[in-house]
């Protein structure tokens, strides 16, 4: 499907590390989701690929929670994690950079999230799929613009 990935990219004065140990931190995501509200991870576990954890997300009329397994985890260079552990990929890269490093700040319907909206919602699939869309380009910059707030305030 056409548009089933998006990506956008901002530059942060602060370290590669410094913004992965920030973005690795999954129990902040909702300090700069416009739609996750808070992470936990399971029990024991941290930020390295393998672990899972679970996100309460709200839009309005509708709170849900997914379950999510980390796919990349390189300090410095890639944080990255997958809903349902096949279903959908958002992930967050940095390259170092004059001023700072460009984060970059990735979402891709997978192939088997495609097909489980299908299964799950028959006909409308292709307009759950496009308001998922819509949400990761609305999302993404303001995701960016929050954690660029966070990683350059006061006491970063």
């Amino acid at each position: 499907m056409a548009g089933s990935s998006f990506s956008g990219s901002t530059v942060i004065r602060s370290s590669p590390g410094a913004l992965y140990d920030l973005v690795s931190d999954v129990t902040r995501t909702g300090q700069w989701s416009p739609v996750c509200t808070g992470c936990w991870w399971d029990e024991g576990q941290s930020a390295r690929v393998g672990a899972w954890f679970t996100g309460r997300n709200e839009v309005i009329g509708r709170v849900w929670e997914t379950r999510s397994r980390v796919v990349a985890a390189e300090r410095g260079r890639e944080f990255a994690f997958v809903v349902g552990g096949d279903r959908v990929r958002w992930g967050f890269t940095s390259t170092p950079v004059d001023g700072g490093t460009r984060t970059t700040e990735s979402w891709e319907f997978l192939t088997a999230g495609l097909a489980a909206f299908a299964e799950l919602y028959g006909q409308d699939a292709p307009q759950q799929i496009a308001d998922r869309t819509r949400a990761a380009h609305e999302g993404i910059p303001a995701t960016l613009a929050a954690t660029a707030r966070i990683a350059e305030g006061p006491g970063s």
